[in-house]
């Protein structure tokens, strides 16, 4: 059977298996997860009615599970799995960051800081702080802020920097309003942290700015 036919029969699971799940849709990879549907509709009507709803994957991912009982058809069962993707996601992403140099592979920072940072309320100010061959020390969540600003202090940033003996550092920050364009804000702390970070002899590889649908580098943007 080809790969079109899977997609045309509603059988999303048997096009997952066949190796295209690039072809698939969201409502056709969440339908695989809730594997059955509700009132007379299938997983992938099911699904499709919980995009409508929540308006995006990511949403549906990102909304506590006390949210996702309430909604009909979604039972337990089906939002522990949720969750448990979810849960998934963001470990699949650290092993692979502990497993090598931070920046062989930039897109698995990409995800990692999106699962860590992507489904919070308000904005958190995190670092990935590194040995001297860029693989990951640790992750720590430093400064905790309204829906639209965290009060970072650098000086606290290179404390913890020394404490983990790091030589490198990956600085991350989500925007709650869901769009990952720095603003003057962060430049200016970014070339804060840049210049006291280089007087301890820790290099600042990155400042990540991360949205609903994307992140953002500063460094790819020319500010580091």
């Amino acid at each position: 059977m080809t790969s079109t036919t899977h997609l045309k029969s509603g059988r999303p699971r048997e096009t997952l298996l066949s190796g295209h799940e690039g072809q698939m849709t969201d409502a056709q990879l969440l339908a695989v997860l809730l594997r059955v549907g509700g009132g007379g509709e299938g997983a992938e009507g099911l699904a499709g009615n919980l995009l409508a709803q929540f308006g995006s994957l990511h949403a549906i991912l990102d909304a506590p599970a006390s949210t996702l009982l309430d909604v009909r058809y979604l039972g337990p069962a089906k939002v522990a799995t949720l969750k448990a993707c979810l849960g998934l996601i963001g470990r699949y992403a650290r092993r692979r960051l502990e497993s090598r140099p931070v920046f062989q592979h930039k897109d698995d920072v990409a995800r990692f800081l999106a699962s860590e940072l992507g489904g919070e309320e308000r904005e958190v100010f995190a670092g990935l702080f590194l040995d001297t061959r860029h693989h990951l020390i640790g992750f720590e969540k430093l400064f905790f802020g309204s829906v639209n600003r965290a009060n970072v202090h650098p000086r606290e940033v290179a404390k913890r920097a020394l404490a983990c003996n790091a030589a490198a550092l990956v600085v991350a920050h989500n925007h709650p309003s869901g769009i990952a364009e720095p603003s003057a804000a962060d430049i200016e702390l970014t070339e804060r942290l840049k210049r006291l970070l280089g007087e301890l002899d820790v290099r600042l590889l990155d400042h990540v700015v991360v949205g609903a649908d994307r992140v953002v580098s500063l460094a790819e943007r020319g500010f580091i």
